[in-house]
């Protein structure tokens, strides 16, 4: 197998691209809006979070494997720096705002 090859199915792996894993896809529905939004968001992220670390405690126990640990953790990680950035977009969009002329 090329290394590239190897390097990206690690990469998808890593993403939950072949094995979606992490949490699951989000939808604004009517009664919910916006805040409904937000909190299954910051959920998944904390289920994420705490699936890596339910992980690590099974490896350091000797009962999950380094790989699952490592591809939790990389989701884990993701969600969170994918939560950094919507959270950097939305201030950038509220200075914005705020510095428009009435």
């Amino acid at each position: 197998m090329p290394s590239s090859a190897f390097a990206a199915g690690a990469y998808a792996a890593a993403q939950g691209i072949s094995r979606p894993t992490g949490p699951k896809p989000v939808q604004a529905t009517g009664a919910s809006g916006f805040s409904g939004l937000l909190q299954q968001t910051l959920d998944g992220v904390a289920q994420s979070g705490e699936k890596a670390d339910r992980a690590a405690l099974s490896a350091a126990s000797g009962k999950a494997n380094v790989v699952d640990v490592v591809t939790a953790v990389a989701e884990s990680e993701t969600a969170l720096q994918t939560l950094v950035a919507v959270r950097d977009r939305v201030i950038s969009a509220y200075e914005e705002i705020m510095r428009m002329p009435i």
